[in-house]
């Protein structure tokens, strides 16, 4: 279990990064949602000890991780969103380089991991090729390999699937799902409706806050019935704000298509329709337009 309670953190520059921060995560896959500068990265950062706290505490299983920063690290997998490689290595031999730096000193034993971690993200038969010429999806996949090093109870992965085809990010989804089984895994995106597909529980960030947590389906759960939709000409506005709030404007067939949060339909034009997980977000950190 991973404890945060009251974590806050503000950057020199005067920025409030992280602000009061409780969250209690278990084993599996928690989603991390959120806008650009919500914090995330900075939440994912502290928590790997690559920054310290202002205020507040986090226990891993109990022990305070900034206690013996050390140990942590050692049950710790990180995949951050840039993830550099050495030139012209090959997966093999950064694998095991990587291992080596993480305290896999055994050399029988530590390429028996090797192997097998190669083997498990599906790159066996590229482990001679190097890992600055593969594709996006296939050094997701060794990143995650790197970050299974030394058997973490913790791993941390941040927007792991940008830039991924639909194909490679179902690919790498099931990976980390079959991993979610045995250890805590914090994913971060920006792809609302994959953690509603993938994750046991989540939390939505704003402005260094926890907005809105709980588990993605009984949130979802909550707006049924209050959602509706209602399609407008693109230089029309909808003023009836006092009969529902704008949750999203999207454009479809050259129309803007909003959707509002109410207890009744707001209008005439305005139509029911099933409540999503981007409703939650929306809802949580305000409309998009």
């Amino acid at each position: 279990m991973l404890a945060l309670h009251n974590v806050s953190r503000t950057y020199p520059n005067g920025v409030h990064a992280l602000r009061g921060v409780t969250l209690h995560i278990g084993p599996g896959l928690f989603g991390l949602l959120g806008p650009n500068g919500a914090g995330k990265s900075s939440l994912m950062r502290t928590i790997a000890t690559l920054q310290p706290m202002d205020a507040g505490s986090i226990t891993m299983d109990g022990i305070d991780i900034f206690a013996d920063v050390t140990s942590h690290r050692a049950r710790l997998g990180y995949l951050p969103q840039d993830f550099g490689v050495y030139p012209g290595l090959s997966a093999r031999m950064l694998l095991d380089h990587l291992a080596l730096l993480k305290g896999l000193t055994d050399k029988a034993s530590r390429r028996a991991q090797v192997d097998a971690l190669l083997e498990q993200v599906n790159l066996w038969e590229h482990r001679h090729r190097a890992v600055s010429g593969f594709s996006g999806g296939m050094r997701q996949r060794f990143g995650i390999a790197q970050a299974l090093l030394g058997d973490p109870r913790l791993l941390i992965v941040d927007e792991p699937t940008a830039g991924l085809d639909p194909a490679e990010r179902s690919r790498f989804y099931n990976l980390l799902s079959a991993v979610g089984e045995q250890v805590v895994v914090i994913l971060s995106t920006h792809i609302v409706e994959d953690v509603r597909q993938l994750c046991t529980h989540m939390a939505i960030m704003n402005r260094g806050q926890v907005v809105c947590e709980g588990v993605p389906d009984d949130l979802v759960g909550e707006l049924e019935g209050r959602v509706f939709s209602r399609t407008m000409g693109r230089q029309e506005t909808w003023t009836n704000t006092a009969r529902g709030t704008p949750l999203s404007h999207t454009l479809h067939a050259g129309q803007t298509r909003l959707r509002l949060l109410a207890d009744s339909a707001p209008d005439a034009q305005s139509t029911p329709t099933a409540a999503t997980l981007e409703d939650v977000y929306f809802r949580a950190i305000g409309p998009v337009a």
